[in-house]
């Protein structure tokens, strides 16, 4: 069993124990998602790309970072869940839709995109 799978399997019974589905809209869940991603995004604000770097090497914020970007994940894996989406098929699906738009060829190593190409 890969461990996507157990993770999402591991979510579906969490929320099913505590019998949460009913309040596992899709809507809530993505809120949710939103709500745990500006956390993450709290810890790096007004920091420097340097001291990010080096606040990365303490434990408890290193473990701070990693607590915010697992709520994250468990929450797209329960909006996963809910809405049936194969979410490791879909992102590569979505992966491989990229590297059409976006060729290694063409983009390696821009930051910034000056235009993108048609039907992006």
């Amino acid at each position: 069993m890969d461990r996507l799978h157990h993770l999402a399997t591991a979510v579906a019974d969490f929320v099913a124990q505590r019998e949460w589905d009913p309040y596992h809209h899709p809507k809530d869940l993505a809120v949710s998602i939103v709500i745990e991603s500006s956390e993450l995004l709290e810890r790096f604000q007004w920091r420097s790309p340097r001291e990010v770097e080096r606040l990365l090497q303490d434990a408890e914020y290193r473990r701070g970072v990693e607590e915010e970007m697992a709520d994250v994940l468990i929450y797209l894996v329960a909006l996963a869940n809910r809405l049936e989406v194969d979410l490791p098929a879909t992102a590569l699906a979505k992966l491989e839709r990229n590297a059409r738009k976006y060729p290694a060829e063409e983009f390696r190593g821009k930051a910034h995109l000056d235009q993108e190409k048609p039907g992006g």
